[in-house]
């Protein structure tokens, strides 16, 4: 099939790596993302899907909107029989929707209906789920919605991480994603409505989301860590500014400290909830770059009964 692929961020890339390989079908062009400011000078960049589609000599478009005419234009031009698509990041409407005979399929990082919406994997992990892993279905306008056409899953990892968890997804759904678009053209696959029980929803994790609550349980607390990282980055505050928690650990032997308070060893930071303690890793304090708790607690010459939050 000739194929226009939609995707911006670096997750988006091992699917459209699977299907320029495939020898099945033509990735005749690809739709990201306008470039972007990044990094201290705020230059402009281009997304890592543009990145690799000029490496590979394939045309980019980026609208502002894909509503756009010119965009629209562009893309009846190519006549795409299918557009696949892996967190390109703005909704389509059915003006371009329409385009593709066989519509537009989105692989989609969770195991819908379950975790609809733009953060699956973080809302998952959060919610202290053991299996997740990956859907394709053909998009219609509603929020995830559509029928599915297939699935891979993935079990959780005590210690997994949003990051973790998403680079596995993104090669595994990869796999599925290229699956899929060979299904569709051989007619092997179809579409299944979803059902109406099970849905849940998984909006944009919001600053406020990744605040800590050191009242809660210890189990609580190391969800919240581990689905904030490493975007948007849980955190606390200490002496009146922003601390980000990057790793932590649970430390079920310590009950001795009460809900964010610290509590310092030779090697190790501890900080209690409200159940047992967390031992803190990894932190980064405001406008400083990630280092050993314990470092960083040496350096800030934490007194007795000083606490977080």
């Amino acid at each position: 099939m000739k194929l226009v692929f939609a995707g911006t961020p670096e997750v988006a890339v091992p699917a459209l790596d699977a299907l320029i390989a495939s020898d099945r079908h033509e990735v005749a062009a690809v739709v990201t993302r306008p470039d972007a400011p990044a990094g201290r000078g705020r230059r402009m960049v281009a997304s890592p899907v543009a990145e690799r589609a000029e490496e590979a000599g394939i045309e980019v478009l980026k609208p502002n909107r894909p509503r756009d005419e010119q965009f629209l234009a562009r893309l009846r031009e190519i006549g795409p029989d299918c557009c696949p698509v892996v967190a390109y990041g703005a909704l389509l409407p059915k003006v371009a929707l329409d385009v593709p005979a066989r519509g537009w399929v989105n692989l989609h990082f969770s195991l819908l209906p379950a975790w609809r919406g733009a953060a699956p994997v973080q809302h998952s992990l959060m919610a202290g789920d053991q299996i997740t892993g990956a859907s394709t279905f053909l998009i219609e306008e509603g929020l995830d919605s559509g029928p599915v056409y297939g699935t891979v899953t993935e079990a959780i990892r005590p210690t997994d991480t949003s990051g973790d968890l998403l680079t596995r997804l993104a090669f595994a759904g990869a796999g599925l994603l290229a699956a899929t678009m060979d299904g569709i053209e051989d007619g092997s696959v179809s579409a299944v409505p979803q059902p109406g029980e099970g849905v849940s929803l998984a909006p944009k994790i919001t600053v406020d989301d990744a605040r800590i609550d050191w009242k809660a349980p210890a189990l609580r607390v190391d969800r919240v860590v581990r689905g904030c990282t490493p975007a948007p980055g849980a955190w606390t505050e200490f002496r009146g500014e922003r601390l980000k928690v990057r790793h932590a650990a649970l430390a079920p032997d310590r009950t001795d400290l009460a809900p964010g308070e610290l509590g310092v060893g030779k090697k190790n930071l501890y900080v209690g909830t409200g159940s047992h303690a967390v031992e803190l890793l990894w932190v980064q304090a405001q406008g400083k770059k990630p280092m050993a708790a314990a470092d960083w607690a040496r350096g800030v010459r934490i007194t007795a009964g000083e606490r977080l939050g």
